[in-house]
């Protein structure tokens, strides 16, 4: 392209769009060579940006769990004094079964 080579030309002998040479052609002229050692993907944080909302969900969800806990505490106890209440099917009190009458 520097040479004056056809952009269209380039694009089919090397397989690649036009506007990717373009992009190429206009940082190797910004900032020569090294315009091609840019990192590829996506940005990394730097390790204090999004912290105080990471650590802000970490609380909520901590304080979820915490209720979730007692909620599943409240239920077991309330089952097992259930179960303790409960009258025994036989035994004082208790209901049995009748005989069946005969015809």
């Amino acid at each position: 392209m520097l040479a004056g080579e056809p952009v269209a030309e380039l694009s089919r002998e090397l397989k690649v769009k036009r506007t990717l040479l373009y992009r190429w052609r206009d940082a190797y002229r910004k900032e020569g060579i090294d315009g091609f050692r840019r990192p590829v993907g996506r940005p990394r944080l730097k390790p204090e940006e999004g912290m105080p909302a990471a650590e802000a969900r970490i609380r909520e969800l901590e304080r979820k769990v915490g209720q979730q806990a007692m909620v599943i505490d409240f239920l077991q106890k309330a089952c097992k004094r259930v179960k303790e209440l409960r009258r025994p099917s036989k035994g004082p009190g208790g209901t049995a079964s009748m005989e069946r009458s005969k015809p």
